[in-house]
């Protein structure tokens, strides 16, 4: 399997990323910064180079965490954050959103993330969630200025729709778009996946566990908060999450067929149907443990046949309950 990955843009990452949410307390339970900071060197050690973080996550300090990784091999680490999503914990407690995206803010919000990361550039910048209130290409226009000034190399884009990907595209070169793509998440697929592809945008596929599917089955729920979690995913209620587990328990008859864990099928499964799709695309698991990354790289040498791809497919069709309580920060932006 390729060690990397050419998004769009040129953009070369490593095939498997890592998602750096794990690491703060988004969802609930302790976490424990030197841990963490010894499984971002893991993943460095390992070749899983591509760290996504945010402005957003634990408030800026999933930033100031990662900025440590960065103090002694900046050199090896493709840096990815986002902004666009202000803090707000009132609206954020009760599962919604307030989204920014005025150019004013893009240039504040990269300069804050560059103190906290103490680097000079961010090689992909994301716009978290697109602000209903701005044209996309006033918000997208303030982030290729970024890139002129050298602020930023590559930009990105994360849950918008194929038509406000084209126009995004249409004033700069979008280097990837970051969805929710998963098993049990697959709404993507029919509209913005094929748009990404015929535009040379690359796919960054994040929650490709399924966001909690996985935990307290195959996945240790302290990797994700469990309870918390669950408190504000409507797929978790009572009747949903029974019926859910049928495709938990498919993934995992597909593992136990070819020797591999839920975990590495759930990631081939995606790797592979994005090839279906012809679209380029690198997911980004996160976890807090070292020997999790080592098994997700591993799912690279996994390889589905043609019948479990559309098997776990179909499973994954049947899943019940919207993936959060308040859809209104996405709403039409998905087809």
């Amino acid at each position: 399997m390729p060690d990397s990955v050419s998004l769009g843009d040129q953009l070369e990452v490593s095939a498997i990323g890592f998602g750096g949410m794990a690491l703060t307390p988004v969802y609930g339970g302790a976490v424990d910064d030197e841990e963490s900071l010894a499984t971002l060197h893991h993943a460095v050690d390992v070749g899983v180079t591509f760290i996504d973080t945010a402005n957003i996550y634990g408030s800026g300090d999933n930033e100031r965490l990662i900025a440590r990784l960065l103090a002694d091999r900046r050199d090896e680490v493709t840096l990815a954050t986002k902004f666009g999503i202000q803090a707000n914990p009132a609206e954020r407690t009760q599962g919604r959103i307030s989204p920014r995206g005025d150019a004013a803010y893009v240039r504040q919000c990269i300069d804050e993330s560059l103190q906290r990361l103490q680097t000079d550039v961010v090689d992909l910048y994301y716009l978290h969630r697109r602000d209903p209130n701005v044209p996309i290409e006033e918000t997208v226009g303030a982030m290729a200025e970024l890139v002129t000034s050298g602020k930023v190399r590559h930009l990105g884009l994360s849950e918008v729709s194929a038509a406000e990907l084209r126009a995004a595209h249409a004033v700069h070169p979008i280097a990837a778009l970051q969805s929710e793509w998963s098993i049990w998440t697959r709404d993507i697929e029919a509209v913005i996946v094929p748009a990404a592809a015929e535009l040379g945008v690359g796919i960054v596929p994040f929650s490709p566990l399924g966001r909690g599917f996985l935990a307290g089955t195959v996945r240790s729920a302290a990797d994700i908060g469990e309870k918390d979690f669950r408190r504000t995913m409507p797929r978790f209620a009572d009747t949903a999450l029974d019926a859910n587990q049928a495709v938990v328990d498919a993934v995992i008859g597909v593992a136990n067929e070819v020797g591999a864990t839920p975990a590495q099928v759930a990631l081939a499964w995606l790797r592979q149907r994005a090839d279906e799709l012809g679209a380029a695309s690198v997911p980004i698991p996160g976890t807090r443990r070292a020997a999790r990354v080592d098994e997700n790289l591993a799912s690279l040498s996994v390889t589905l046949s043609p019948e479990q791809i559309a098997g776990l497919g179909n499973a994954g069709n049947a899943v019940t309950g919207a993936r959060y309580a308040d859809m209104s920060s996405i709403g039409s932006s998905r087809e």
